[in-house]
């Protein structure tokens, strides 16, 4: 057995007392958090003044309660990988902290409250499409794309990219072509991000036999593919000037983020070091959020030319 799956499991690690911090951090709380802050830039761009604090209150936590039950399954489906990973060896499950079954009571708790939340006092289609988004990331994902395909990233990144969508039809009860580009945006920005990390961690998930991308097809071709999807997130990252969305605030503000991510994708192919991979994958997340903070400060402080 490897010592690391046998250090996980040990009894010792399992008589450990339980407390609201596993349970804290089964939901992945900073994963909800920057998935709530794309959700609050969706409510936002999806009206000319101030969302009213009912549909903000309600949707941030019934959107932040459906990701927190998604993000608890993961660790139930994936504790036996987990278990293989230095990264994520001392999570609750893994430990024993947490038995599976308390963490599905957990999950269906938030899952169940967050969807009430969202159907009584947002709307059906918000309540609708965050249970769509929890189905995709905990079922089709976790249970099934992560384990079958190089590139269950780039399928499966449509459910973390949903948020912004989550937050417009809080607002608006209806799908726009807008919010669309908001969920364009970061299933574009999915890729490059995971895969950076997944460069990093190679020998965990090989160890896991995970089929990440550069497992399965080497790290020659998964850094050419950051470098490829970081040009595209470039010009997907235009759309929203281009088609009268924002202004010269996010333009500038995406332009140089942008850069920067171009930069980072570059040294990975051509000058990568240890830590080249590791600090990319940091940069991309710095990335998305003040990306998302600047379309947010473009959209209550428009500037023309």
């Amino acid at each position: 057995m490897d010592k690391s799956v046998a250090l996980s499991t040990s009894p010792s690690r399992a008589r450990q007392r339980t407390t609201w911090r596993d349970y804290y951090e089964l939901t992945k709380p900073k994963v909800v958090l920057l998935l709530l802050l794309t959700a609050l830039v969706g409510m936002c761009l999806a009206t000319d003044g101030w969302v009213k604090w009912q549909v903000l209150s309600a949707g941030m936590l019934g959107i932040g309660m459906l990701a927190s039950s998604a993000a608890v399954i993961n660790h139930v489906v994936d504790h036996r990988i987990d278990g293989m990973m230095a990264r994520t060896i001392n999570r609750p499950v893994v430990r024993g902290k947490v038995s599976a079954t308390q963490a599905l009571c957990f999950a269906a708790f938030l899952g169940v409250a967050g969807y009430a939340l969202l159907w009584f006092w947002v709307n059906a289609l918000t309540a609708l499409l965050t249970l769509a988004s929890l189905v995709g990331y905990a079922v089709v994902y976790t249970m099934f794309l992560k384990r079958a395909t190089p590139q269950n990233i780039v399928i499966g990144g449509l459910a973390g990219a949903a948020p912004p969508l989550l937050g417009w039809t809080a607002v608006t009860g209806s799908v726009h072509a807008h919010a669309l580009l908001l969920v364009l945006i970061i299933f574009t920005w999915t890729p490059p991000h995971f895969w950076a990390l997944a460069i990093h961690r190679r020998k965990d998930y090989a160890r896991a036999n995970v089929p990440m991308l550069p497992v399965t097809h080497g790290e020659g071709f998964t850094k050419t593919s950051v470098l490829a999807y970081t040009i595209l997130l470039v010009l997907v990252c235009l759309l929203p000037y281009l088609v009268g969305m924002s202004g010269v605030i996010y333009l500038a503000g995406s332009l140089i983020l942008n850069a920067g991510f171009v930069v980072w994708a570059y040294k990975l192919k051509f000058a990568c070091k240890e830590d080249t991979a590791i600090k990319t994958f940091r940069y991309s997340i710095l990335h998305l959020m003040v990306l998302f903070v600047v379309l947010l400060v473009d959209h209550y402080v428009p500037v023309s030319l």
